[in-house]
């Protein structure tokens, strides 16, 4: 079924047709697009975010570094993100700042948005969830790290741990109504577990006297956010984001990617379309279902010309053979 090669490309599909109805009402998408959205990708080539660019960054790492290497890895391709002159599509300011400071040689741990649970993390962590060979351990550490460079809050690292288990749960052909489930059922597993082989210091601030108490708050947000997605209900012709959020921060984004993803669970494209016409942050939501459509249904599951359309088509195609 070629998951992770569907779940790879369908995650920069989602970009581009996101990427033109970011700060967009539903009804100004729909008065451009017709009802229902954008369903065919525009261009030659047909142009991603930074979303997917830094998602092949980590990819990039995960294909170079192996586990004991990758984090040495991804801190190299993030620079090289930050310095790549194709580092023009309105990337989040948490981000550039911090791979501006990683470039200037300060420790990751400075280097962060500390109070930071933007999306900008769990947009680009799907690699981690299909890269194969990984225990859970190393999969949740390497996960937390990667959202540790840019977003150190405890919500975007329990997030981006939860997006990469939803792609890898899917890709390993988990039914697609048992992750909301299992993905609560993790965050009351993992509630007090703070990985400090991954992430050091990282919990020492203000108001926090233990690495656990960290930790917990950032599972309680993302176990929140999944509740509200246990409780939405099934209209397709909503505005999901009035369900579940906004996806601007980083447990709606996974809710809200994951609300499209299961309205139109067996259309593919639908889910897609759906995610690109909403009232939010539609890039990165429509990467995430993306991402996870592909991981459930495999590269069958978009239209074959795409893959020719796409900007990074080939990288991404390559690095989905390589985990396939």
């Amino acid at each position: 079924m070629k998951r992770a090669s569907g779940a790879l490309l369908g995650l920069a599909y989602g970009d581009a047709l996101g990427a033109p109805t970011e700060f967009m009402t539903v009804a100004e998408i729909e008065h451009r697009y017709g009802v229902g959205g954008p369903r065919e990708l525009v261009g030659e080539p047909a142009l991603v975010t930074d979303d997917t660019q830094m998602t092949l960054a980590v990819a990039r790492a995960l294909a170079e570094g192996g586990r004991d290497g990758v984090g040495d890895a991804l801190r190299d391709h993030f620079v090289r993100w930050w310095e790549s002159p194709d580092n023009n599509r309105a990337p989040g300011m948490t981000c550039l700042q911090a791979c501006e400071r990683l470039a200037a040689g300060l420790p990751w741990r400075e280097a962060t948005g500390a109070s930071s649970k933007g999306c900008g993390a769990n947009m680009r962590v799907v690699p981690v969830g299909l890269v194969p060979g990984l225990s859970d351990d190393d999969r949740a550490g390497i996960a937390q790290f990667q959202s540790a460079l840019t977003h150190g809050h405890a919500t975007a690292l329990a997030a981006s741990e939860l997006t990469a288990f939803a792609a890898h749960w899917l890709r390993g052909g988990m039914d697609p109504g048992d992750v909301t489930a299992a993905l609560r059922a993790r965050c009351a597993e993992q509630r007090t577990r703070y990985r400090e082989e991954w992430l050091a210091d990282l919990w020492i601030r203000p108001g926090v006297s233990e690495p656990d108490e960290f930790i917990a708050r950032g599972w309680d947000e993302c176990a929140a956010a999944l509740d509200v997605l246990a409780a939405a209900g099934d209209d397709r012709d909503a505005d999901p984001c009035l369900a579940t959020g906004a996806g601007w921060i980083a447990e709606e984004a996974l809710a809200t990617a994951l609300h499209c993803f299961l309205l139109f669970r067996d259309e593919p494209v639908a889910a897609l379309s759906r995610a690109a016409t909403t009232s939010g942050d539609s890039d990165s939501i429509a990467c995430l279902t993306g991402a996870f459509a592909g991981a459930a249904h495999g590269l069958d599951a978009w239209p074959e010309e795409w893959a020719e359309r796409v900007e990074h088509g080939d990288e991404l195609a390559a690095l989905g053979r390589l985990w396939d």
